[in-house]
């Protein structure tokens, strides 16, 4: 019997108009452009401007536009996952709301938090329900509005994060394409060092909580910064060595988009010439679970059939990962 493997068949993005310049944010906090370029190498961010807009509102976006290009019957898909650190609600499902609005009255949907790793390891999920041939279209979408639980009086957070959603389908392929392998980890002690301190079980929110601004990122930024070049780097690495893959045999480099030094470090460590590597941080910043999608949504018209192409992401908690997916179509 053939094998089953799960391959992306279309891709689809959104970003919201109001692009938040290293310039305007001169007026927040204390720094500037060369500061910000030099450690991030994020230029701009896009924020989602207007009332009761969330994540959802991003997430439907990208999903129609994937559902536009690859010329789509919602009804077809069998299963919504959203990655997202920032649902709509806490507790009904941003996926199963997101599946209603674009039609696909035939699917289930449910929410992964896995902080910037959540769609690394959507990627997985959506893989692993492809490959036991009981579903045949899984959309799995990326999508945060990091603006809402951002203090933009903290120059350690506001400066990186923006907002944004990317989509990808991932169908049954009986090619050899699509995902071939993964390393998924995590590590509990994380959570010391990237949080939201309130609005969860063990901190309930209340008026102290909200006036001390314990509903915002924290960040300790060396700590995650050390983390995340040192993770991100061996699991990429890993992908090439128990695939006996080697520089010439990647096409690309798909690497969350946390900051430009780490991108470049990881690139390095497993010898890919940076013409290989996908950037678009200077554009969006750090969209959390978006950045992966939407790296593909951008790169799509240069990638092609069959293209060797090494996922990484590192998130709070601390989540991190690697896979290695060849390229399902030509666009």
């Amino acid at each position: 019997m053939t094998k089953i493997t799960a391959a992306i068949s279309a891709v689809g993005k959104y970003v919201p108009e109001y692009v938040l310049t290293n310039k305007e944010l001169e007026s927040y906090v204390e720094t500037n452009d060369e500061w910000i370029t030099s450690r991030t190498g994020i230029k701009e961010r896009r924020i989602l401007k207007g009332e009761g807009l969330g994540t959802s509102y991003m997430a439907i976006k990208a999903s129609e536009d994937l559902l536009r290009k690859g010329n789509i019957d919602p009804k077809e898909i069998d299963l919504v996952i959203v990655a997202t650190a920032t649902p709509d609600l806490p507790i009904a499902s941003t996926a199963a709301y997101v599946a209603t609005e674009i039609g696909a009255v035939n699917a289930f949907g449910y929410d992964l938090q896995a902080a910037c790793s959540s769609f690394l390891y959507g990627m997985s999920t959506a893989a692993a329900y492809i490959g036991s041939g009981r579903y045949k279209k899984v959309l799995l979408i990326g999508a945060d509005k990091m603006s809402s639980i951002i203090d933009y009086s903290d120059r350690a957070t506001c400066i990186i994060f923006g907002d944004g959603a990317g989509a990808a389908l991932f169908e049954p392929n009986y090619e050899g394409l699509g995902l071939q392998d993964e390393y998924l980890r995590s590590d509990g002690v994380g959570r010391d060092f990237l949080r939201i301190e309130a609005g969860g079980s063990i901190m309930p929110t209340t008026k102290e909580t909200v006036a001390d601004k314990k509903h915002f990122v924290y960040q300790e930024g060396k700590t995650v910064f050390k983390y995340a070049v040192s993770n991100m780097a061996d699991v990429a690495e890993k992908m090439l060595s128990r695939n006996n893959l080697t520089e010439p045999d990647i096409q690309w480099l798909v690497a969350h988009q946390a900051n430009k030094r780490i991108i470049e470090a990881t690139a390095k460590r497993v010898g890919v010439s940076p013409e290989k590597v996908m950037m678009n941080i200077h554009r969006y910043g750090n969209t959390t679970s978006a950045t992966l999608p939407l790296l593909l949504a951008d790169y799509e018209t240069q990638l092609k059939k069959g293209d060797n192409l090494i996922f990484a992401a590192f998130g709070g908690g601390f989540t991190w990962g690697a896979a290695y997916v060849k390229w399902g179509y030509n666009s």
